[in-house]
C-alpha cells in the first residue's frame, strides 16, 4: 500500500514539473517575441527558474519515495 502511494506522489511531483517547465518555456519564448533584444536576459532568467522548479520537484519525489 505504501510503495504504490509514493508513486502516486512522485508521478504527481513530476506531472507538476513538467507543467511548471512548460509554462516557464512558454512564457519566455513569448516574451522574446515581444523583444528579441532582450533574448539573452530572459534566457538566463527563465533557466535559472526551470532550475529552481526541478530542484523543488526532485525534493517532491525524494519526500515521496522516503514513505516507502
Amino acid at each position: 500500500m505504501g510503495g504504490s502511494i509514493a508513486a502516486i506522489g512522485a508521478g504527481l511531483a513530476v506531472i507538476g514539473v513538467g507543467l511548471g517547465i512548460g509554462r516557464i518555456g512558454g512564457s519566455a519564448m513569448d516574451g522574446i517575441a515581444r523583444q528579441p533584444e532582450a533574448h539573452s536576459k530572459i534566457q538566463t532568467t527563465m533557466i535559472i527558474a526551470a532550475a529552481l522548479v526541478e530542484g523543488a520537484g526532485l525534493f517532491g519525489i525524494v519526500v515521496a519515495l522516503m514513505g516507502l
